[in-house]
C-alpha cells in the first residue's frame, strides 16, 4: 500500500496491541495510540486524529461496535473489528456504515494488509457519497428558494416565468452575487412588507 496510515488500535490483551505494534509499521502504517477500553479509544480518535481504526469487539466499559458507532459520530472515520469469536450477533451489529472490515483471530499479516486496503477505499466512496447527498439536498434546497423568489417577481412585476427568471439572472448579476443569494434577498424584502 502506497500511503502510510496513521492508526489507532483497540484490545485488551497486551499481546495483540504488541502485535498491531509490531506488524503495521511492517505494513508501512504508523500506530499513534493503543487503548485497552472503549472510552481509552474515543480519546485516542479525538486527540490522534487517525486515519484508521483498529478495534475488538470485547472490551471492557465500551465494546468496539458502540465505540465505533460513537466515533462515526464524532469525526467519521474507517473502522475495522476484530474478534476471536465468529458470534452472528456481532456480525449483526456490525453491519452498520461505519464498520467497514471484520476480522477473526487470529489475525494474519495476509488478512489485514488487504482488509486495511479495502476499508479505506470503501470509507472514501461512503464520503464521495454522503458529500454528493449533501450537495444534491443543498441543490434542492436552493432551487426551491429561487422559485419562491421568482414566483414573487412574477406577480410583483406582472411578468411570466422566463421573464421573471431572466430578471433574477440579471439582478444577481449585477449585484455579482449568487442566484440563490439574491432570491434570499427577495424572500427577505417580501417578508419585511408582511406579504
Amino acid at each position: 500500500m502506497s500511503r502510510r496510515l496513521r492508526i489507532v488500535v483497540a484490545d485488551d490483551e497486551p499481546d495483540m496491541q504488541d502485535y498491531f505494534q509490531t506488524i503495521l509499521p511492517i505494513l508501512g502504517h504508523e500506530v499513534v495510540g493503543v487503548a485497552g477500553t472503549g472510552r481509552e479509544l474515543l480519546e485516542l480518535c479525538r486527540t490522534e486524529r487517525p486515519d484508521l481504526v483498529i478495534t475488538d469487539i470485547r472490551m471492557p466499559d465500551l465494546d468496539g461496535i458502540q465505540a465505533a458507532v460513537q466515533i462515526s459520530r464524532q469525526n467519521p472515520l474507517p473502522v475495522i473489528l476484530v474478534s476471536a469469536h465468529h458470534d452472528p450477533e456481532d456480525i449483526q451489529r456490525a453491519e452498520a456504515d461505519h464498520i467497514l472490515a471484520y476480522l477473526v483471530k487470529p489475525i494474519k499479516q495476509s488478512d489485514l494488509e488487504p482488509a486495511i486496503a479495502i476499508a479505506l477505499r470503501r470509507f472514501e466512496q461512503f464520503q464521495e457519497l454522503r458529500k454528493e447527498a449533501a450537495d444534491l439536498r443543498q441543490a434542492l434546497e436552493d432551487r426551491k428558494i429561487i422559485e419562491r423568489a421568482k414566483g414573487i417577481i412574477m406577480k410583483k412585476a406582472g411578468l411570466d416565468e422566463a421573464d421573471a427568471f431572466k430578471r433574477l439572472q440579471r439582478l444577481a448579476s449585477d449585484r455579482n452575487k449568487k442566484l440563490v443569494e439574491v432570491a434570499h434577498m427577495i424572500l427577505t424584502a417580501e417578508e419585511a412588507f408582511g406579504a
